[in-house]
């Protein structure tokens, strides 16, 4: 049985962590409390993807009762429809989802959305197109082939191109112009920037993260993936990070190859952002879904080298250190899904129509299920898009929904999804429903990120 060994007092840590990231599970009194807060719901997009904010516009990948995909543009503050235009996928892999388009804050204040877009009749090339952010004029665009689609990277924009060819390249444009700064050699893709420094994640039989100047290309450091784990790395499995203060923290998962029944090097590590030294690292643990960022609240699962998987616990994600946790004999059986309450101190299992149960993160001691609720995926078996001129496979961005885990049903209300799925963008929070309408609350301060990112 695997069991973590926490490096401090669970009770003491946890708490502390809340409190640092500013959960909270019930609801305030005094005027403040009361407040309206904005918000909004349109179905005038079915959203395939999450949404992408900068300067007072929301843009999201929306599909197309056809089957086909476009940009969509929103006014950030109330909802409305601003433009819309088509949009590709191609070079995109579908384990890699539909990506959002890249909203940017451009120099001068000026927004700017970009987004891959077909190229001639066959599906089967894109153009980079950039637009206005308000009012979807075209600024410019750029043949980019096959991608996996423009990112924001601080004012500027990070765009894979040709990434089926031995020419593929990751170039950094100018969001206004696209006129290219500089570029480098390989696929790569952006995984945190500021206003002047961006990490990527280059991908290659061995991968590395480095850190470049923003405007120059000039590398700052460099780090193989496989020195902060270990040899025997393969994205194939998938990746994901996000960032704590100064640190990021990357999470690499397991990859069985077809050809040796044998999984890659796998777990959960943080490195600085000034220098890319590494801080801490958990192998041979898992992710779990659905959680926070790994910036924010990983939870994580240790697997054996039988491939047996232990209990469930949560990481300070600025100690590497364990917070919570829950035994492998704990685990009630299987059946169920995970599901989380809103400040994430509880580790629920959801049981469909049945009765679940549930345990303190903090103290790893069971608790009543009887008027508890927790946030799980609201479909468990999701059908792959009905997509048209485009490799099959794509599913939508995940929804969560509410549920009672003393009866395993829905809870009957439109309660707002917590913040650690949502994430928020410059204080606005926004989601996708299951049927694919886009809500938005003004309810939180900054940018933080949510579980995709």
């Amino acid at each position: 049985m695997s069991v973590f060994r926490p490096l401090a007092t669970p009770v003491v840590a946890l708490a502390a962590v809340l409190v640092l990231a500013g959960c909270s599970g019930g609801s305030g009194g005094g005027a403040a409390a009361q407040a309206p807060r904005p918000a909004w719901h349109t179905t005038e997009v079915n959203a395939v993807s999450r949404a992408a904010v900068a300067t007072g516009v929301a843009a999201v990948t929306s599909m197309k009762p056809d089957g086909t995909l476009e940009t969509a543009a929103l006014d950030l503050s109330s909802g409305r429809a601003l433009w819309r235009r088509p949009a590709s996928l191609a070079g995109r892999l579908p384990g890699m989802g539909v990506p959002p388009p890249a909203a940017v804050s451009a120099a001068g204040g000026k927004g700017v959305v970009a987004a891959a877009a077909p190229s001639g009749k066959s599906g089967k090339e894109a153009l980079l197109v950039a637009a206005d952010a308000r009012t979807g004029h075209e600024l410019w665009s750029r043949p980019v082939r096959t991608t996996f689609g423009p990112q924001a990277c601080g004012p500027y924009l990070c765009v894979s191109e040709h990434t089926a060819l031995a020419t593929a390249r990751m170039v950094v444009l100018d969001p206004l112009t696209g006129a290219e700064l500089w570029r480098l050699p390989g696929i790569a893709e952006a995984e945190w920037s500021d206003t002047g420094k961006v990490v990527v994640l280059r991908l290659a039989k061995h991968p590395a993260l480095s850190t470049h100047d923003l405007r120059t290309g000039k590398t700052v450091w460099e780090l193989p993936v496989e020195q902060a784990l270990a040899p025997g790395v393969d994205l194939s499995g998938g990746w994901s990070f996000g960032s704590a203060g100064g640190d990021l923290i990357g999470y690499v998962a397991p990859y069985t190859s077809p050809r040796t029944g044998r999984a890659s090097v796998f777990g959960v590590f943080s490195v600085r952002l000034a220098d890319g030294k590494v801080n801490w690292l958990r192998p041979s643990v898992v992710r779990v879904y659905p959680s926070g960022s790994p910036g924010f609240a990983p939870v994580v699962r240790p697997v054996d080298e039988k491939g047996r998987f232990g209990g469930f616990a949560r990481l300070d994600p600025g100690s590497g250190r364990v917070v919570g946790q829950i035994t492998a004999d704990q685990v009630p059986g299987t059946g169920w899904w995970l599901a989380f309450p809103g400040d994430m101190a509880r580790l629920g299992f959801l049981k469909p129509s049945h009765a679940g149960a549930s345990f303190e993160l903090a103290s790893g001691r069971p608790v009543p299920v009887t008027g508890q609720r927790g946030w799980s995926f609201c479909v468990t078996d999701p059908k792959p898009l009905a997509l048209t001129r485009t490799p099959q496979g794509f599913f939508p961005v995940a929804s969560l929904c509410e549920f009672d885990l003393a009866t395993g049903v829905r809870a009957p209300t439109g309660a707002v999804p917590p913040q650690w799925f949502t994430g928020s963008q410059d204080g606005w929070r926004l989601w996708r429903d299951e049927k694919g309408g886009l809500h938005a609350v003004r309810d939180a301060t900054g940018t933080t990120p949510g579980m995709y990112g």
